[in-house]
C-alpha cells in the first residue's frame, strides 16, 4: 500500500510507522472489507480530478512567459503512462512545439517495462534526430521519473541530470540552499555543492529520507540517481511532469542548449564516471553477503586504498577523489546491486570487477 498526503506529498518516516504500528495491531477480525461500489456510494471513498489543481501548482513554478518567447521544439516519451495529459497542457500552453510519442494509455506500456533508460529511448532519440528538436523528454509509468536526451542525441543520466538542475536553480534562479541525494548517487553534487557554498546531505536510498533531510535542512534540491527529483517549494515527492517543465525552462531561460550547460557544469565540478550491475539475489544470498560485508575488513579495492566503510544502506566503500563503490540488495526486486563511481570508466569497471569477486568469496 503507497499512502500519500492530501498534497500529493510521500509520508515521512514518522508518519509511515505510525500507519505500520497501528495495521499491526489489528487482528483479522477487525479488518473490515467493503465492496467499492458501496464505499463510494458511502462516501466512504470518493474519486477527484486533480488535473486542473495539479497543472495550476505546476505552472505557478514555473517561468511560462519566458518559455513563450523561446519557441522551443521538444519530443515527449511518457511510455504509454500517464504522463501525457499534464505535461501536455503544461507545454503547450507554454506556446512549446511538442510532439508526443507512445501517447496512448497502455496498461501493458507496449509490451515493455515502462522505465526511462538508455534502452528503451531508442526511438525517442531517432525520431529528435531525424526531426532536429531542442530536447527529447521521457517519463516512467507513473510520470515520477524522468531522463531526457539532448539536441543531439546523446542520453543525460539521471546523475548528470540533477547536476544540470542544481546548477540552474542556484546560478540562474539565484536560489540559495543544499542539496540532498541518495547514497547511490553521484557525489559530483556535493562536489558542486561545496563549490557553491552549501551543504551537501547523504541520506539512505529511498526518496522518504529525500523529503525528510530537505525539510531538516531547508534543501533546495533532492533527487535520486533512479530518475526522482523535487525541488523546495514543490511537493515533498517525485514529480517527472513537473521536473521535464523545469528542464524546459532550464532551456528557454539560458538560451543554451543541454550540450553547451553540460560543459559549464563540468568546469564547476570536473568528471566521475558511474556504473551498475545487478545481480540475481536468493534470500540465502542476503543472509551470507550481508554478513561477509559486515564482518570482512576493506583495506583496499585493489591497489586503492579506502578511507573508510558505511553500513548504513548495504555496505559503500569511499575511496579518494570522491571515488566510491557500494553493494546493496534491492527491496523491491530479487537482486544485489553493485554501483561504483570512479575518476575514469576503467577505473569504475576495475570496482565492478572487485565487487563481483567479493561476493562470489560469499558462495
Amino acid at each position: 500500500m503507497k499512502v500519500f498526503r492530501g498534497d500529493g506529498a510521500l509520508l515521512l518516516d514518522e508518519e509511515t510507522q505510525q500507519i505500520e504500528a497501528e495495521t499491526n495491531r489489528l487482528t483479522s477480525n477487525q479488518v473490515v472489507r467493503l465492496n467499492l461500489d458501496l464505499a463510494l456510494e458511502a462516501g466512504i471513498v470518493c474519486h477527484r480530478d486533480m488535473t486542473n489543481a495539479y497543472v495550476d501548482a505546476v505552472e505557478k513554478l514555473i517561468d511560462l512567459e519566458t518559455i513563450r518567447k523561446a519557441g522551443l521544439r521538444v519530443i515527449v516519451d511518457p511510455m504509454y503512462g500517464v504522463g501525457q495529459l499534464t505535461l501536455g497542457i503544461i507545454l503547450t500552453e507554454a506556446r512549446c512545439r511538442v510532439t508526443f510519442i507512445h501517447e496512448r494509455h497502455d496498461p501493458l506500456f507496449g509490451g515493455h517495462s515502462p522505465a526511462p533508460n538508455l534502452a528503451a529511448l531508442r526511438l525517442l532519440t531517432t525520431q529528435l534526430i531525424e526531426g532536429k528538436f531542442d530536447l527529447g523528454l521521457a517519463t516512467d509509468g507513473d510520470a515520477d521519473r524522468i531522463a531526457i536526451v539532448d539536441e543531439k542525441g546523446r542520453y543525460i543520466s539521471t546523475n548528470d541530470l540533477l547536476l544540470l538542475v542544481y546548477w540552474y536553480l542556484h546560478e540562474v534562479r539565484g536560489e540559495r540552499g543544499g542539496v540532498v541525494r541518495n547514497l547511490a548517487t553521484t557525489h559530483l553534487l556535493d562536489r558542486m555543492s561545496v563549490a557553491f557554498g552549501e551543504k551537501g546531505i547523504e541520506v539512505p536510498v529511498g526518496f522518504k529520507h529525500i523529503a525528510a533531510a530537505m525539510v531538516a535542512h531547508n534543501a533546495l534540491l533532492g533527487g535520486e540517481s533512479s530518475g526522482g527529483l523535487t525541488v523546495r517549494g514543490h511537493i515533498l515527492g517525485k514529480d517527472g511532469i513537473f521536473a521535464c517543465a523545469l528542464v524546459v525552462e532550464m532551456l528557454a531561460r539560458t538560451g543554451k542548449c543541454i550540450s553547451e550547460i553540460q560543459e559549464e557544469v563540468w568546469k564547476i565540478t570536473g568528471r566521475l564516471y558511474t556504473l551498475e550491475e545487478s545481480l540475481p539475489a536468493t534470500p540465502e544470498m542476503r543472509v551470507r553477503i550481508a554478513k561477509l560485508m559486515k564482518e570482512t575488513p576493506i583495506p583496499t579495492i585493489d591497489a586503492y586504498p579506502v578511507q573508510s566503510v558505511s553500513h548504513v544502506d548495504g555496505t559503500k566503500v569511499l575511496l579518494e577523489n570522491d571515488n566510491w563503490a557500494l553493494l546493496r540488495f534491492s527491496g523491491t526486486e530479487p537482486v544485489l546491486r553493485l554501483m561504483v563511481e570512479a575518476d575514469s570508466p576503467e577505473k569504475a569497471q576495475e570496482f565492478i570487477d572487485w565487487l563481483k569477486r567479493f561476493c562470489s568469496s560469499a558462495s
